[in-house]
Order: C-alpha cells, then structure tokens, then sequence
C-alpha cells in the first residue's frame, strides 16, 4: 500500500472565500509561487467561472508554476468546465476539479434535482473533463451526509468515465473521526473500480475535527489530503496543512505515512499568508502560531534548557521558525543584511535588497537592536507587489480625552505634493479622514489590529486594517516602531490596492 499521501492546498481557492482573506492577482502569483517552494502537490489555485479576476488568477498561476499540478474548481456544469480548461490549458500539470452534491439535504433544497439526475450530471461532466485533460477530480459535496450506497453508485460512475482522483469532502464539518474513516472503508469495500482512482479527502472544520477527520481518512485510504496554509477557509476553516504535515512526520512511527512537503518552508509559508491578507494567526496555533514554541513554566523551562525533547516533540527550525534571536543594528551593513536574509530563506533581488535596507536603516535609527521579526516585518511591508500610486510622506496627529482629535497628512502623487488636515473622535480617524480627502477614495473601516512583532519598549508594531470601498474589501498592512506611521500606511495599502484594481478594471475594458 502507498504511504505517500498527496498534499492538495486549496489556500488560494478555499481560504480565500473566508471572509477577509481575499487577495489580489499579484498577492496570488507570490503566494502560488511559495507554495511551489513548500512544495504541495496540488495548487488548487481558484474557481474560473466565479469572476473575470479568478479566472485571471487561476490562468496567470497555471502559466507560472511549473513543477506543482494546478487546478482549477469547477460545478459539474458544461460552461464551467470549458472555462476551467480554458484558464489551464497552459499548465505544465493541469487538473480539472469538478464537483456536483451528493447530499439528500442538498439535493433537494440547493440542487432542486433527483439522484437520477445528478448521476447523469456527474456521468456528464467527468466525461467532459477527462475529454479535455488527462487528470480530473471528482468531488461528491456534502459527502459526509450522503447516503453510502448512494454515494458508492456515483463515484464508480465517475470512475468509470475517467475521473483520477475522487474527493470526499466533509463540507460542513459534521464527521467525526470514527465515521469520516468508516466512509472511505465502504467506498474501498463496494465501489469495484475504486483501485483505479485516488482517495481524496476535504475536511472543514465547523466543529474542531478536520484534522482529526483527515488523518482519520488517511488511515482508512485516502492518499490526498486537502488543506490550507493556517487553517483558513468557509466559516471555521479547513484542515490545517501545517498540523496535517507535521502530524505525518512526527507521528511517522505510529501513523506510517510521509508527504513531499518540505517542512521548512511552513513557517515562511504561514508568515507570507498572515501578510498578504492582514490576518493575524493566533498566538497559540499549533506549529506556527507565536507561543508555538514558547515555554513560560519554570519547570517546563528548565526541562528544555537540559534537553529539548522533554516539552518540545518537535524543533523550531524543523519548521523554519527563526530561532536567532539578536542579529543586526544600526552599524550593520548591507552585505550583513543580505546574508541575514539569506539565512532567513529570502534571496532578494538588488530592488529588494536596496528596498529593505533602506527601511532597514530607517527602522535602526529608532530602536537599538533589530531581530528577525523585524526584518521579517520589513521584507513584507517595504516590498511592494503593487504600485504605490499614493506614498506617504509626511503624517502628524494631535489627540487626547478631552479634545477632537486632527491629522495632517502629506502625500505624494506623481512627484506632485498633496496635503489635506483631517478631523475624527481619535488620530486614527482623523489621519483616515484626511487620506479620503487627498485621494478622493472614501473607505469604510471594518477591522483595525494591531500586533508586537518584537519585544521591548522600541517594538515594531504590525497594523492591519480590513477596508470596504463601495462594496469591494481589500486589506492593507504596514509596520513602523510609530504606531502612528504604520496606521497611516496600513490605511493607504488597502487604499493603492484599490486604485489599483480600477485602473486594471478600467485598461481591461478599454481593451
């Protein structure tokens, strides 16, 4: 039996339906191209059918990647199809994912169509697909609720016209682990064709089991596993691909299965998602998470310092979490930065590394010693993978209890200066406020965090704000041991992202 299981992200189609997590062209080709790095099977890189900018995304990837199959989603629906090879044609490794419910529930109330039709609609759209690229998916939605023997009849349906690899997602995450595992055991009992088709599985995690539920699947046969980076997707998420992974390595010895993912890449992989979509992971998230490798407890703490193996069943850089702490400052040099960055997994080009070190230099005025989370705050922040139409230049707010609070903001357009004042119930509104007036794009504010990168009064914070403009959401992110500065930047990400989506709207219909 295979012990190989299959690693299918879904980051860039599933984690980005989940409220505030969406990403731009530019955001997707350089998070498709870590995963690469990451070195997933499968990027299953958007739904085509869905909007013009999926579509675009999916065929830009396709194009892009090399070495990963790339996939694109599609209903068992002949126009989706077609659009789904038309945006992959391109791939080195294309797969066509195609899916229809399988679920009584879902049949009746979302589909509005019998068993009988929805065999023939699966019957249908494999033959399609399989007509048009070598690898298809077939996924039974809503599989976890589906009548077994049901469910047996239209996966060797789908078998049988050339479906490769069969999915089996729990879509509202109602498994537990003992029933999703009983699932893949009747398929493998009574779908005769089963052998000619690999077991997939896509688990959410509505009630906290999808990872259980994944490598309860696993073990019962499923030899792909469908995932995303953090755990990010509808509702509660989908399985985490760093707890999967790290699961399969450090539990080899019980579980007897391995992937091709190269673990050292998570931690990169997760820092890179968290700020491509403002999206803070949360302190005590297994594997990635800040506390992941902390030991506060005396007892805990002394354990570790004679041996590590006592409290940590894996290392930091096991999954490249950093681990020097203490690294440059203001007298470091550019060759010193180079290197550092170097160690950290980042090879920058010559604009990368004169960006970076030009912040890095500004960054080491203001506080005396600069750590890894810095630079690594650094490298996010200061490389843009969008034009700057706006760039600020100069900020300044007055606030307090007892008084309105006002912010002056200069930026740059074109070379060209622009200043408004603003007004607002504290600095940051007011800063806001005079942004909007400068660029004549007023957003809503619906998120606004902030985070300590390091330690120490000098701290670089992290702000990340989630804005609305006129019904379209975009992130923004920016770091600066002002929190005032950083503010104001975050803000005018989200803004130049915006700008930026209309210009490309507007040159598209023009040509």
């Amino acid at each position: 039996m295979e012990n190989r299981v299959h690693i299918f992200d879904t980051t860039l189609r599933d984690g980005e339906q989940s409220p505030g997590f969406s990403m731009n062209l530019e955001e997707k080709l350089k998070l498709a191209h870590q995963l690469e790095a990451l070195q997933v099977d499968v990027i299953e890189a958007g739904f085509p059918i869905a909007s013009e900018g999926d579509f675009e995304s999916v065929r830009k990837v396709a194009q892009e990647i090399r070495s990963v199959t790339v996939a694109g989603l599609a209903r068992a629906i002949e126009k989706d199809i077609l659009r789904a090879w038309e945006a992959l044609e391109s791939a080195a490794s294309p797969r066509i994912h195609t899916f229809i419910a399988t679920s009584d529930i879902h049949l009746k109330f979302k589909l509005k169509r019998s068993r009988e039709q929805v065999l023939d609609d699966t019957v249908r759209a494999v033959r399609l697909a399989r007509s048009l690229c070598n690898e298809v998916e077939f996924s039974a939605e809503d599989a976890g609720r589906s009548d077994l023997d049901y469910l047996c009849q239209v996966v060797e349906a789908a078998i049988s016209e050339g479906a490769t690899i069969i999915n089996i997602p729990d879509t509202v995450g109602y498994c537990v682990p003992e029933e999703f595992g009983e699932i893949f055991k009747v398929l493998k009992k009574k779908v005769s064709n089963i052998q000619r088709a690999r077991l997939s599985c896509h688990c959410h995690n509505d009630l906290g089991f999808a990872v259980a539920n994944s490598l309860s699947a696993i073990q019962a046969g499923a030899r792909q596993v469908e995932c995303t980076m953090n755990g990010i997707g509808e509702r509660a998420g989908n399985a985490s691909l760093e707890e999967i992974v790290m699961g399969l390595r450090v539990r080899k010895e019980h579980l007897g299965f391995t992937t091709g993912v190269v673990a050292e890449e998570i931690y990169k992989s997760s820092h890179l998602l968290s700020n491509l979509t403002g999206m803070i992971v949360q302190a005590n998230k297994a594997i990635v998470g800040k506390n992941a490798f902390a030991h506060e407890a005396g007892i805990h703490q002394d354990g570790v310092l004679k041996q590590a193996l006592t409290y940590e069943i894996m290392t930091p850089q096991s999954v490249g979490v950093p681990t020097n702490d203490l690294v440059l400052g203001k007298h470091s040099g550019r060759h010193a930065l180079s290197k550092r960055y170097d160690d950290l997994g980042y090879q920058l080009e010559k604009k990368e590394l004169d960006r970076a070190y030009m912040l890095f230099t500004k960054l080491a005025d203001k506080k005396k010693d600069i750590y890894d989370e810095d630079l690594l705050a650094i490298i996010h922040d200061g490389i843009r993978i969008i034009p700057e139409r706006y760039q600020l230049k100069y900020v300044h707010a007055v606030g307090g209890n007892q008084v309105l609070a006002s912010a002056t903001v200069k930026l740059i357009k074109d070379e060209e200066p622009l200043v408004e004042r603003g007004l607002g119930a504290g600095p940051i509104e007011a800063i806001y406020q005079a942004i909007d007036q400068i660029t004549g794009v007023a957003g809503r504010l619906l998120d606004f965090s902030v985070r300590s990168v390091s330690g120490g009064k000098d701290a670089v914070g992290e702000v990340f704000v989630h804005v609305d403009f006129e019904g379209q959401s975009f992130s923004g992110k920016a770091a600066s041991s002002d929190l005032i500065d950083a503010s104001a930047r975050a803000y005018l990400n989200a803004v130049n992202k915006t700008v930026y989506a209309r210009e490309s709207t507007a040159s598209q219909k023009d040509s």
